[in-house]
């Protein structure tokens, strides 16, 4: 059964006469005609009654009616679900994140997407960090990420933040109140920090930190997500080198401390491949260029 064939029969069951339902859809009376017969011929029985006078239904045409405008509304909603999912109005976005940095990166995002593209769901994956997102962008397993950079050449980014490096301490730990402290005081102490087989960009950087500084850490501790790792500090079982917006996250006992000295930062994005065929993907990263051009 096709869906202008249904068309037709409703132009002329409600106009109940050819010529005027003819026009209504823009064809001539014949072809409408061989539509009527088509699909009376396909259902095996007569629709309307036609005499020279007048057009009338048949007690199958009157069933018909119903139906035929269910389908004909179900048609509708299935071109719009089409054409906004190809404009990119709807669609599932999976993005990968891990740290304070992703996290503190997506909240603005998601108030603004649900303001401005409701249809448009982020699928949050969280505890994936820098090294692991990239790969999963690249091989297509997430949509989008929050990675460190730099990032490989093949995914394009979309600068968010950038961060500073600074120690979460317990609040009675020594160096608590000092305001500033070297990389170097840091020497002896256990690390909090998160699992190397996640790619963490922090974890790089704070052996980096420390290294330069002439002394390798105690990664003594590993947490999951920035909750669990400032839990930890706070119950006193050792010390973590974190990015700035950790500081967002309110954990009992915990302490932050400046660093002294050329501290690297540590600049966060967005990636996404250019070649996604998710034009829902296209939509958020538009919304989020626009956010960051705002300020």
């Amino acid at each position: 059964m096709e869906l202008r064939h249904l068309r037709a029969f409703l132009a002329v069951a409600e106009e109940l006469h050819f010529g005027r339902a003819a026009e209504r859809l823009h064809i001539a009376q014949s072809p409408l005609s061989q539509m009527i017969r088509a699909l009376e011929k396909e259902l095996g029985t007569a629709l309307f009654a036609r005499t020279t006078r007048k057009v009338s239904l048949t007690v199958a045409g009157e069933a018909l009616i119903a139906p035929a405008r269910v389908i004909e509304a179900q048609a509708a909603v299935a071109r719009q679900v089409t054409d906004a999912a190809a404009h990119g109005e709807i669609g599932r976005v999976s993005v990968g994140f891990g740290g304070a940095s992703g996290y503190a990166a997506l909240s603005g995002l998601v108030r603004t997407l649900a303001d401005e593209h409701p249809g448009i769901e982020l699928d949050l994956r969280p505890q994936s960090y820098s090294g692991s997102v990239t790969d999963a962008v690249m091989r297509g397993a997430l949509d989008m990420g929050v990675v460190a950079l730099p990032a490989p050449s093949a995914v394009a980014t979309q600068v968010l933040a950038v961060e500073d490096l600074i120690v979460a301490v317990p609040s009675d730990h020594r160096l608590a109140g000092v305001g500033v402290v070297t990389a170097a005081e840091l020497a002896g102490e256990r690390f909090v920090t998160y699992p190397a087989e996640h790619g963490s960009a922090v974890r790089d950087a704070a052996q980096a930190l420390c290294a330069h500084a002439g002394f390798a850490p105690d990664f003594s501790y590993e947490a999951p997500d920035p909750f669990s790792l400032l839990a930890m500090v706070g119950a006193g079982v050792g010390v973590s080198i974190v990015v700035g917006s950790t500081r967002r996250i309110t954990v009992d006992d915990v302490a932050y401390v400046r660093l002294a000295g050329e501290i690297p930062t540590m600049p966060i994005a967005m990636a996404w491949l250019e070649s996604n065929p998710v034009a829902a993907v296209h939509t958020v990263v538009r919304t989020l260029r626009s956010a960051v051009d705002a300020g």
